[in-house]
Parts: structure tokens; C-alpha cells; sequence
């Protein structure tokens, strides 16, 4: 009888293989231990050997010694998981335990799916795959902010029935740290943008002789635009965060978690205050922005073109008429609105950590900056469509 493949007497420790010629049907001797130590030789073995076996071959179990999972992974690629499974149902002289072993190995190796052609990706069917995901995030961001509207308007709605229920105190502090630590900053930035939006017009409108004209687009500008939509942009990046921050603080301190524990409403003592102090501060910021930015175009048209601030104040009462303020000052609580609620939002996900604080809080400012731009947008067409 002559044997092919590697020559090892029964005696040696290290698993081998071996096949059997000069039979009539092939025949396979396995032995010694097939452990994870002996793991890199027994695959080098494998090699000369194809896999998996066919049918007919007939295995010799007598001269197997100790078998552990690696062994028996080995094992399962070179006889095939569906001939190891046959062994349970023809006799064998492998022990129970080892016999238990390699089955429970084949039957996890037969579930294993192997990676399909269409599971290749490229570039394109990736980037297709990130768009969909941002598609679905913002999705799922825009349900989750309405079902918080409506949870903040309920809200609302329930504590106005109980004046005892009302957070004068953190309304008052609310509204000093959202409108009175504001005001410096608002009217400083719209006196300069309304002295550049002045500068510009005096410069087009010059090569036209129709200088006077700053007057009127200095005053249309920001009555209906640019005093709302400053004021609303600045509070989102100012206020916005600084909710996300506070409320967000308190989620990884596990303060909310307290609060319900003694029978506390969350929203109600957290996000009313806030929401209501927005509510407030706004309109009042919009009016101080296009006060400021009317000051900063007539600054301008004083040094510029001559136009004295009497003047100024003439050609404004004769031009422009009141619908301009009311269309910019109606926008405001809406806006005020939304930015409040997407900062307390944001600041109801964060996970616990300094990280998640960090990431809602950008969140945040930029839903909320992109949220007011898109109301202002829809609000522009619907006033066009309606003249006013």
C-alpha cells in the first residue's frame, strides 16, 4: 500500500492528512491534533489536497487525536459541510463530543452567505447610497420636529388653563439673555449692513441719476427683509445653540431624568420659557434691526449724496407705506418659533456624552439658520402673490 502526501508516522502531535492510493475507492487518513497551534501546518498540508472531497471518498477517523473549533473549521472546508453532516446519519468511529463539534461547525459555516457580484460597489451607486441616507436623515429630522411642535404647542395650550403653573421668573431671565444681551450686537451689525446696502445703491444708481432712490431700497430692504431675517440668523446662531447647550448639559448630567422622577414636566419646565422669552425677544430685536439698518443707509446717504436726515425721514413717510413693517414684523414670531423649538430639540437628542453636546449643538444652528431662510423664502413668494 502506498501512500501520497506527506509522510507522518501516527505517533506525531501535529494534525495531517494524508490520501490513500491503490484502493478501490479514494480514501483519506486524518490524524493527530487539529488544534489552532498547529493551525498554519495543517493549512499548508490542505493545500495538496483538493477540497472539497467528492462523494465516494472514503475517510479514516482512527488516528484523529484532539479536535478544537480551528481544526474543526479546517475540517468542514476540506470534506464540505454537507458531508460532515452526513456523518451523524452513517456510522463512525469519531467520538460523540468531536462528531457534535464538527457539526455544529458545518451548520454555521452553511449559513454563511458568500458575497454576491452586485455587492461590488462603485463610486456612483455609493454616492447614490449617501444621498439617500441624508435624504433619509433629514426626513426623519423634519417628523421628529413636527411631532415636537405639536408636543410644545399641547403644552402650551394645557398651562395657560393654570396660571399657578407659570415660569414668570425663567421667562424674565429668558428674555434677558435671549433679547437684552442681544440688542448690542443686532444693532450694531444691521447699522453696518445697512450702511453697505446704501453705499451700493448710491453707487448703481448714480450711472442712472436715480441716486434719491437709496432712500426707498434702504427702507424696503429692511423693513420687509433684512431687519427680520438678520435678527432671526443671529439669534439661530446665538440662542439656538445656547438652548442646545443648557438642555443637553442637563441630558448628560441626567438632570431631565430627575426632573421626571419627581413628577416634573420636562417641556413645560424647560422649553416654554424659552420658546415664549423667543417669542418676545424677536419682534422687539426685528423693530431695534430696522431701525438700525434705516439709521446706517441714512448715515450713508447724509455723507454720500447729500440727503439730509430730515429729508430722509420726508421721502420715507411719502414711499413707503406701513405693509412694508407689518409684512417684515409678522414674519418674526414665526421665525422665533422655529429657532426656540429646534434648539430645545437638539438639545433633548444629545446621548450623554461632551461629543454628542457638540454635535447636536452645531446641529442646531445650522437647522435652524436653514429652517428661517427657507420660511422667509416661502413667505416672499406668498406675499408676492398676494401685492402686499
Amino acid at each position: 500500500m502506498q501512500s501520497k502526501g506527506i509522510n507522518v508516522t501516527t505517533e506525531q502531535k501535529t494534525g495531517f492528512v494524508r490520501q490513500i492510493s491503490g484502493k478501490a475507492y479514494p480514501e483519506l487518513q486524518i490524524g493527530g491534533d487539529w488544534l489552532l497551534a498547529h493551525y498554519a501546518t495543517i493549512k499548508a498540508q490542505l493545500s495538496n489536497i483538493p477540497s472539497p472531497l467528492t462523494d465516494n471518498t472514503r475517510i479514516d477517523w482512527r488516528y484523529l487525536g484532539a479536535l478544537d473549533t480551528a481544526g474543526a473549521v479546517l475540517l468542514s472546508d476540506l470534506i464540505g459541510p454537507q458531508q460532515i453532516q452526513a456523518l451523524s446519519q452513517s456510522g463512525t468511529e469519531l467520538p460523540a463530543e468531536q462528531l457534535a463539534l464538527l457539526l455544529k461547525v458545518a451548520a454555521a459555516m452553511t449559513n454563511i452567505e458568500t458575497p454576491s457580484s452586485s455587492s461590488i460597489h462603485s463610486f456612483f451607486t455609493d454616492f447614490l447610497a449617501q444621498i439617500g441616507l441624508v435624504s433619509s436623515k433629514i426626513w426623519q429630522q423634519q417628523i421628529a420636529l413636527l411631532g415636537f411642535i405639536g408636543l410644545t404647542i399641547e403644552t402650551l395650550m394645557l398651562s395657560l388653563l393654570h396660571p399657578r403653573r407659570w415660569r414668570i421668573t425663567s421667562l424674565v431671565a429668558h428674555i434677558e439673555q435671549t433679547g437684552l444681551n442681544a440688542v448690542p450686537i443686532v444693532a450694531l451689525l444691521t447699522f453696518l449692513v445697512g450702511a453697505v446696502v446704501a453705499f451700493l445703491g448710491t453707487t448703481v444708481l448714480f450711472d442712472f441719476g436715480a441716486s434719491i432712490y437709496t432712500v426707498d431700497l434702504v427702507a424696503f430692504a429692511f423693513l420687509r427683509e433684512f431687519g427680520v431675517l438678520l435678527a432671526a440668523i443671529l439669534l439661530a446662531g446665538r440662542t439656538a445653540s445656547s438652548f442646545t447647550a443648557q438642555i443637553g448639559a442637563m441630558k448628560a448630567n441626567e438632570e431631565i431624568d430627575a426632573i421626571r422622577a419627581l413628577g416634573l414636566n420636562p417641556v413645560e419646565l424647560l422649553v416654554l420659557p424659552r420658546v415664549l422669552a423667543m417669542l418676545i425677544s424677536l419682534p422687539v430685536l426685528t423693530f431695534i434691526a430696522m431701525v438700525c439698518g434705516i439709521i446706517g443707509g441714512a448715515l450713508v446717504c447724509s455723507l454720500e449724496l447729500n440727503i439730509s436726515p430730515r429729508l430722509f425721514l420726508t421721502i420715507l413717510q411719502r414711499d413707503i407705506s406701513l405693509t412694508h413693517f407689518l409684512v417684515g414684523i409678522s414674519k418674526a414670531p414665526v421665525f422665533a418659533f422655529v429657532i426656540a423649538v429646534i434648539g430645545c430639540l437638539e438639545g433633548f437628542k444629545v446621548s450623554g456624552s461632551a461629543q454628542s453636546v457638540g454635535e447636536h449643538t452645531i446641529s442646531s444652528v445650522v437647522q435652524s439658520i436653514f429652517m428661517v431662510i427657507l420660511l422667509d423664502a416661502l413667505a416672499a413668494l406668498f406675499f408676492m402673490e398676494m401685492s402686499w
